[in-house]
């Protein structure tokens, strides 16, 4: 398995996420109130109910990439420590399609799919 090709993957998306959380701090930067004064003149609830649910989902796409960028930190240690595609739970190499499909992936996908069943 080449880690170097995984390692420079793992840059670029590291780049990419962490711009995309940067994004999402500026765009969410004002309160709420700001918000629905600046979007709405008319004060209708709707218009304050559609603000909320704006901001809710970029809070989770926001929490969603900050655990994205975790588990790409943790990869890059991982490549560091020479543990990298190697499962975190059983210890099996984890298969090579898989970390093309997901190049932070910490468990083989058996153990992936026992992780979910639980």
């Amino acid at each position: 398995m080449n880690t170097n090709e995984f390692r420079e993957r793992l840059v670029q998306e590291r780049a990419r996420v962490a711009n995309a959380i940067s994004y999402l701090h500026e765009d969410n930067s004002r309160s709420l109130e700001d918000e629905a004064e600046e979007e709405t003149f008319d004060q209708h609830p709707a218009d304050a109910a559609s603000i909320t649910l704006g901001r809710e989902i970029d809070t989770t796409l926001e929490e969603n990439s900050e655990q994205v960028l975790r588990a790409i930190d943790d990869a890059l240690a991982r490549i560091e420590a020479g543990t990298y595609g190697t499962c975190g739970r059983c210890g099996s190499p984890i298969s090579e399609a898989r970390l093309e499909a997901m190049p932070y992936a910490n468990k083989c996908i058996d153990c992936k799919r026992l992780e979910a069943r639980a």
